[in-house]
């Protein structure tokens, strides 16, 4: 009976168990339970694999989705970082040329009136200042973002040699640690135009000057630039009724070569109250010094007396030139134009000095007369070329040379053009250099001979003999130089095939101001012999041009 009845239940429990062999393996303690340790093991196993499985895809899922998240709100702020920067950008432009209008207004009206107050030409002086360097920083950043062509790339590479060539691509490479602070610029500008409202009232309360129709055509067309407070100086001492101890009055004008000397002069003594204030206006140089008491009897009433001294002069021979002024009339008055320093002591008032004007003011006059009556905004890439050339012919030039060039490029306001001229005068210069040893600058005031064959883009060799200039004290144009023809350097440099056969004179520059200077130099038919590889020895002589 016992038998069958452990047979049934072995039976029951298998058939109950639907005849898994893992049950039975379970509640089989046979093995010692040995089989029910080793199933349950890999059956946890299994399960732990899985579930580590769906948390890696689950982190994977969980990582992508937050990529994706951060990528788009990322780029989202990146949208909107620049939108805003953009749009900050173009109120920052709006808000400048407003602040450059409202300055301009106010230093055309301070160049109408008289203006007596030192601190107020001090003033005027820091308006004129951020004023072009607002419109410097204006037209910079309107074509920072133009892409140099091919075109450009190639020409610039050609147009700086090999000495010149590491310092301007180390420049161009950093251009980027050059780039306009437009805030900076911005926020300078509204300074000095918010502190100038004082200056305003001032201004209301000083005399207008005069001007009828054709000063006004020429106050807009052949404007002396610049030099807003050294024009006020002096006609403040031209006018000024008597002076000190009834001493002479004399003040010196001290600046370097061709910065406008003698310019300035000539547009202060057309001012109708000096033209009236003076019986006559001599010009003088420092031979006719000694001289003046030889024909004092031509001379009377009051006098203004302009001087153009090279080197000092002698001490008795100024003091005899100051007496016979000042008996013919205690407020006869002198003026004196020189590159020395040293003779600023020959002054009874403080001297102007001129220097050189700051790259923005030079490069704003420089684009005006280049561009002429189109607006440099309109061709952002001949702009920007301007500025280039102007940065060399601040630092290495003059106004003549300036204008000179300007001359030319006005005629073709082609790209292709303008780039070509870049090129020449780099070119220009390195011939110099290789050939003379100097810089053609100081060949010009050395009165030396210079090359211009790649600057006229000739085929024949072309060289020059600068001269001193018509309208200066010290012309040196012969009768049979006068004999010989004249021809325009821009009609030369437009058609190289206008050259006369012969000598001839080359006219590089005309002013449209008084004294309406003319600068004519002489082209000899065959190249004086200058040996090419030699550069110049020998005593400097004295300078040309005021």
């Amino acid at each position: 009976m016992d038998a069958p009845d452990s047979v049934t239940t072995d039976q029951t429990m298998a058939a109950g168990d639907g005849g898994n062999p893992r049950a039975r393996n379970i509640y089989d303690g046979s093995n010692g339970g040995g089989g029910a340790a080793r199933w349950p093991e890999v059956d946890g196993g299994a399960r732990r694999s899985t579930n580590r499985l769906e948390e890696l895809e689950m982190e994977l899922a969980i990582s992508a989705v937050t990529g994706e998240l951060v990528s788009r709100f990322i780029s989202f702020l990146a949208n909107k970082y620049h939108s805003s920067r953009a749009y900050s950008e173009e109120k920052q432009l709006e808000r400048l040329q407003q602040l450059l209008l409202r300055a301009r207004t106010v230093v055309e009206e301070a160049d109408g009136r008289y203006i007596t107050k030192s601190g107020m030409l001090a003033q005027l002086d820091m308006l004129a200042e951020a004023m072009y360097r607002g419109y410097w920083a204006l037209g910079a950043f309107r074509y920072r973002s133009l892409q140099e062509t091919p075109m450009e790339e190639e020409q610039v590479s050609d147009s700086y040699p090999k000495r010149f060539r590491t310092v301007h691509g180390s420049a161009r490479k950093n251009k980027a640690t050059c780039l306009v602070d437009l805030q900076g610029v911005l926020h300078s500008l509204e300074h000095v135009v918010s502190s100038m409202t004082e200056f305003v009232v001032l201004l209301g309360g000083c005399d207008r000057m005069l001007r009828r129709p054709y000063d006004a055509y020429l106050y807009n067309d052949n404007i002396m630039f610049g030099r807003h407070a050294e024009k006020q100086k002096l006609l403040n001492f031209l006018l000024q009724h008597g002076s000190p101890g009834g001493a002479l009055a004399v003040l010196p004008v001290i600046g370097g070569p061709a910065v406008g000397k003698r310019t300035l002069v000539a547009h202060v003594c057309k001012n109708e109250r000096v033209s009236s204030q003076f019986s006559s206006i001599l010009h003088l140089n420092g031979d006719s010094v000694s001289r003046i008491a030889d024909h004092s009897s031509l001379l009377s009433g009051k006098v203004l007396v302009v001087v153009e001294l090279v080197s000092d002069v002698d001490q008795e021979d100024w003091a005899k030139f100051c007496s016979t002024l000042a008996s013919m009339d205690s407020e006869s008055k002198v003026i004196i134009l020189s590159r020395c320093k040293s003779l600023e002591k020959l002054g009874t008032v403080k001297p102007i000095f001129l220097n050189t004007l700051p790259y923005e003011e030079f490069s704003y006059l420089f684009k005006t007369l280049a561009f002429g009556s189109e607006d440099p905004s309109q061709h952002l890439r001949l702009a920007r070329i301007a500025d280039e050339m102007a940065r060399e012919l601040q630092s290495d030039w003059s106004l003549i040379a300036a204008n000179l060039r300007a001359d030319v490029m006005r005629r073709n306001l082609n790209l292709h053009f303008w780039l070509s001229m870049l090129s020449r005068m780099s070119r220009f210069v390195e011939r110099n250099f290789s050939m003379f040893g100097e810089h053609p600058q100081l060949l010009v005031l050395r009165r030396h001979q210079i090359d211009v064959t790649d600057f006229l883009h000739s085929y024949s060799p072309l060289r020059i003999v600068p001269s001193c200039t018509t309208g200066s004290s010290r012309t040196e144009i012969t009768e049979e130089r006068q004999l010989l023809p004249n021809v325009r350097l821009g009609d030369l440099v437009a058609d190289p095939g206008a050259r006369p056969q012969g000598d001839f004179n080359v006219v590089s520059w005309e002013s449209r101001l008084p004294p309406y200077t003319s600068f004519v130099h002489f082209v000899p038919s065959c190249t004086p012999g200058v040996a090419e590889d030699t550069p110049l020895h020998g005593r400097k002589r004295s300078a040309v041009h005021l």
